[in-house]
């Protein structure tokens, strides 16, 4: 109720509605007088359940009470008659027989006995169970077929104990007998014979224990024979006890224990679960005993017990756990001495269910009666201001935005009337400004959105005619680029306003930064105004000048108005909107630029790259012409494969930068590599080294000569000295000829060839200087890997020397998980200049890891790609630049992906890349191939599913090939062929 209070003295603040007052007051009667009636209801429900509760406690414990005297009182009376009566008589088993039909009358007469028995003085036993009966383990009587009852007998047998059991029929008729081996039982030791013979006058019942033979645990009821050194018991089995509280009990959650004095658990029903049967328990220690009330998870009952036995209260209750119980706690008096607890518990909560609900059902329908007491108020209060909350909800539309119905409210309230109207303008105001600027920032193509701009602007005013003009800081003037005349936008002639004519109305606005109205005569509009129709009377002019978000001029718009006055409402959109419109001119004229720019930086590094090096030419210009060429041929295809292939304006973007930046990765390429014209040529042709070497063996060789004459006095050998001579000079000639042969490259290096340049490589030239002084630090640290030998030194001819070795490091490694998707095999080393390794390449000039090196362009094009941040319409840009090597039988280079993982502007640019290599004419290590040559190429590409089929037959029919031809190819290489013979 304070809430309440609250909310309305809030509400009273607020200066809510009328009706609100109305739910308020009922609101607050009907709750004060449900929860005083609940409160004063449920109180008295209460009370009246739980004495309910106790009158069914007591009556549970006076049936278990009387269940339980039930079973314990014949058997203590049949004891009783039994001890009387001296059943068993005789001095050995067979004489006992014949008197057994006494036991079993006694048994069959008393429900709950499972067995009679006698114990002798003498240490004798003789005991009659109904085989039936017994709940104990049945298995250790392993009676045979047909037994109704069971003899277990001790007697004396020539002064020793000896130990029968007798299977007996339904009719007490001996069935079999077998001695067994004498078992530890004394009955002069058990608990009843001592009980029994201590009181000899009445029956004793004992605590309850474990039976010796069954295992099971119930009490026994016996009695001094009279006359007679002997103890006559029955037994009954606790199980059968259990029975009397199984369906006993107030709730579903209701517990009820019977205990005795011990607080042994003789039966039990623990909430929901079945009733309990005890079961004997064996300690750690391995002894037996019962088990008690306090080894139960029955905290509840336990409780119950504590505080009986404290207070001797019959019933009260608890809390235990955080619930509310109700308890019970009763004595029963048991025939023959023994006291027994009955214990019940039952929750509150089940306790008082029914009342729960009936409160639950009866808030439900106050709660049904206040909602309709409520909505019956707020309908015939809220009659009076529905007006007022349709204009409230009108608002709310135009709060989010929402311009789909006209505001339509009717109302005889004057100044409601009044203020619909003026909804009705503001809404239709508001929603042609958000019309207008939406349109014209979604308008992308530049010269339409000027247009748009000078129509929307010239129609918001209700002009006639119109100019826009853009600001040139680059000269300080406004140039007109658009003009407005009945209802057309026309193209201008490009005229300039200086920002320095200062008696131009468009100018004086753009100085003063804000719009301005002024009259024109008939002779201002030609003078002022040339593009514009001129007209014989005053017209008015608005001059707005458009500001971007930074207040920087970016234009302005001149409106002519044949009304010499205008609606000030008019002029106030076309300022609103100018905002706007300068806004998106100024985007898309930053877009075009960025693009531009963007294009320029593009064109910038393909022709840097095509500078880069005369063995690329023109390549990357030139990829891109032909792969359009190819690309609009598959846009006009109406049947076949290429049917339904279109390019958006986004996706002739996305091919023309990707065909541009197809080859970007050659900026990381060495330049030595590409242009590496011979074996052994680096920065520079190592065979100059090599000659230099022959050059030394030459002049050690006449050396040799001349020392041989000088020693030769008698000149007998001279000649066969100067033979030698020649014939060496001859031979070293002929192999650097040799060499200089093979490190100009070929197509394939024969066995022989490799071998001869191996025997070369053996010969040996005498070094006396240091190689390891005046080098790099990256040179030396390589030659360090070997000790240096001490000067002079034979150096081979031709070696391959550990130094010659270029490590790869760990970033210019490709792991096979790489993010990418590489799938390349990366050679062991970055480099390798060694010479005999490099004169004996098998084809070409290039090593395996120089061949690696320039085809690695590929997958830095595609790093280098993938690393740009490309907006989302040019996403693509990277996979179709970097498909060009691939091949569509998934051999390629370098992802190795088939036809199925390329787009199909990929498949056509590397149909592009290899017709552009093939027939480029600007390469100085090839001629161009003629079209018909470069044509037979690609098709055994074509038949290899290294290119794809359909966009080379599309290549040939359309005859892209051609018109390329025409563009770049010299005349010579234009030559004629049967395009069908490909098809």
């Amino acid at each position: 109720m304070t809430l309440l209070w609250a909310g309305l003295s809030m509400s009273i603040k607020k200066n809510v509605q009328f009706y609100i007052y109305i739910a308020y007051f009922f609101t607050g009667l009907m709750l004060l007088f449900a929860i005083a009636m609940g409160t004063v209801q449920f109180t008295r429900m209460s009370k009246i359940i739980l004495a309910q509760a106790d009158s069914s406690y007591t009556l549970i414990g006076n049936e278990v009470a009387s269940n339980v005297k039930d079973i314990y009182e014949p058997v203590k009376s049949q004891t009783e008659i039994l001890a009387q009566a001296h059943p068993i008589s005789g001095k050995n088993l067979n004489e006992r027989l014949s008197h057994v039909n006494y036991l079993a009358k006694a048994i069959i007469s008393v429900k709950s006995a499972t067995s009679a028995y006698v114990g002798f003085a003498d240490g004798e036993f003789f005991l009659l169970r109904q085989y039936a009966k017994s709940n104990g383990n049945k298995d250790v009587f392993k009676a045979p077929a047909r037994t109704e009852w069971i003899v277990q007998s001790t007697s004396l047998e020539a002064g020793k104990l000896i130990e029968h059991v007798v299977y007996l029929d339904d009719r007490l008729n001996e069935i079999s007998r077998q001695q067994i081996p004498l078992r530890n039982y004394d009955p002069r030791l058990r608990g009843w014979y001592e009980n029994a013979m201590k009181n000899p006058s009445q029956a004793n019942v004992s605590e309850p224990y474990y039976f010796f033979t069954t295992g099971q645990i119930g009490v026994t009821y016996a009695q001094k024979i009279v006359d007679v050194d002997a103890v006559v018991g029955i037994d009954i089995e606790l199980p059968t006890i259990h029975e009397t509280i199984k369906n006993s009990s107030v709730t579903p959650s209701t517990s009820i224990a019977l205990i005795d004095r011990k607080g042994q658990l003789l039966a039990w029903k623990n909430g929901r679960q079945a009733a309990y049967k005890p079961q004997i328990v064996t300690k750690l220690d391995g002894t037996q005993s019962m088990p008690t009330l306090a080894e139960q998870d029955a905290p509840v009952l336990n409780k119950v017990r504590e505080l009986a036995s404290a207070a001797g209260n019959t019933s009260q209750a608890l809390d235990v756990a955080g619930q509310t119980w109700a308890s019970y706690q009763a004595n029963i008096q048991i025939p023959g001495g023994q006291d027994l607890h009955i214990l019940i518990a039952s929750p509150h909560d089940e306790l008082l269910a029914d009342i729960i609900k009936m409160r639950q059902q009866t808030i439900m329908l106050f709660l049904v009666m206040l909602a309709i007491g409520i909505g019956v108020t707020i309908y015939f209060s809220r009659l009076a201001s529905k007006p007022l909350k349709q204009l409230n909800d009108e608002a709310s539309k135009i709060a989010r935005f929402d311009f789909k119905s006209p505001i339509n409210i009717q109302s005889r309230i004057k100044e409601i009337a009044d203020l619909t109207h003026s909804m009705r303008g503001m809404k239709a105001t508001i929603r042609s400004f958000l019309d207008i600027a939406s349109s014209l920032a979604s308008e992308t193509n530049y010269d339409k959105l000027l247009a748009r701009v000078l129509k929307e602007m010239s129609e918001i005013t209700d002009a006639k005619s119109g100019i826009l003009y853009l600001y040139q800081p680059q000269d300080q003037s406004m140039q007109v680029v658009q003009v407005y005349v009945d209802h057309q936008v026309l193209e201008s002639d490009a005229q300039h306003i200086a920002m320095t004519d200062g008696e131009h109305p468009v100018i004086q606005a753009c100085k003063s930064r804000s719009s301005s109205i002024c009259q024109l005569q008939a002779t201002d509009l030609p003078r002022f105004f040339s593009a514009l129709p001129t007209t014989n009377h005053v017209t008015t002019l608005i001059a707005i000048p458009l500001k971007d978000r930074n207040n920087i001029l970016v234009g302005a718009i001149a409106l002519v108005i044949d009304d010499a006055d205008i609606d000030p409402g008019r002029q106030a959109m076309a300022e609103a909107v100018s905002g706007a419109a300068a806004v998106a001119i100024e985007n898309q004229r930053l877009i075009q630029e960025q693009k531009a720019l963007l294009e320029a930086f593009i064109q910038l590094i393909a022709s840097a790259i095509d500078a880069k090096s005369p063995y690329t030419g023109g390549h990357c210009q030139r990829v891109p012409v032909l792969t359009k060429l190819l690309a609009q041929a598959a846009c006009k295809e109406t049947e076949g494969p290429f049917a339904g292939f279109q390019l958006s304006d986004t996706e002739w973007e996305e091919l023309h930068i990707a065909a541009w930046l197809h080859d970007c990765g050659k900026v990381t390429t060495p330049e030595y590599i590409v242009d590496k014209a011979t074996k052994l040529e680096t920065l520079y042709d190592r065979i100059h080294e090599i000659r230099m070497r022959f050059e030394v063996l030459k002049r050690d060789a006449q050396i040799d000569y001349w020392q041989a004459v000088a020693n030769d006095s008698a000149g007998n050998d001279a000649t066969e000295l100067k033979k030698k001579l020649d014939d060496t000079i001859a031979q070293l000639d002929s192999d650097f000829a040799f060499l200089a042969e093979c490190n100009e490259g070929g197509e394939f290096m024969a066995p022989d060839k490799i071998a001869r340049i191996q025997d070369i490589a053996g010969r040996h030239w005498l070094r006396t200087l240091s190689d390891r002084i005046g080098i790099s630090h990256d040179e030396k640290e390589r030659k360090n890997r070997t000790t240096e030998p001490a000067l002079p030194v034979q150096e081979q001819l031709l070696s391959d020397k550990t130094e010659h070795i270029f490590t790869r490091s760990p970033r210019d490694t490709i792991a096979p998980d790489n993010p990418w998707g590489f799938k390349v095999k990366v050679p062991e080393h970055l480099y390798n200049r060694g010479e005999v390794y490099n004169l004996t390449v098998a084809r070409g000039t290039l090593s395996e890891e120089e061949r690696y090196k320039i085809n690695e362009h590929m997958i830095q094009t595609i790093m280098m790609l993938e690393k740009l941040p490309f907006p989302r319409h040019l996403a693509k840009v990277p996979e179709i630049a970097g498909g060009h090597h691939e091949k569509m039988d998934g051999t390629g280079y370098p992802k190795r992906l088939s036809a199925t993982d390329m787009s199909i502007p990929a498949r056509m640019m590397a149909i592009a890349d290899i017709f552009e290599a093939l027939t480029a004419a600007d390469r100085p290590y090839k001629k161009g191939k003629t079209l018909s040559e470069a044509i037979k190429i690609m098709s055994f590409m074509k038949k290899d599913q290294h290119i794809d089929a359909e966009l080379f037959g599309l290549f040939l029919k359309s005859g892209a090939y051609l018109e390329y031809g025409k563009q770049f190819m010299n005349a010579e290489q234009i030559d004629e062929f049967d395009i069908h013979a490909y098809l």
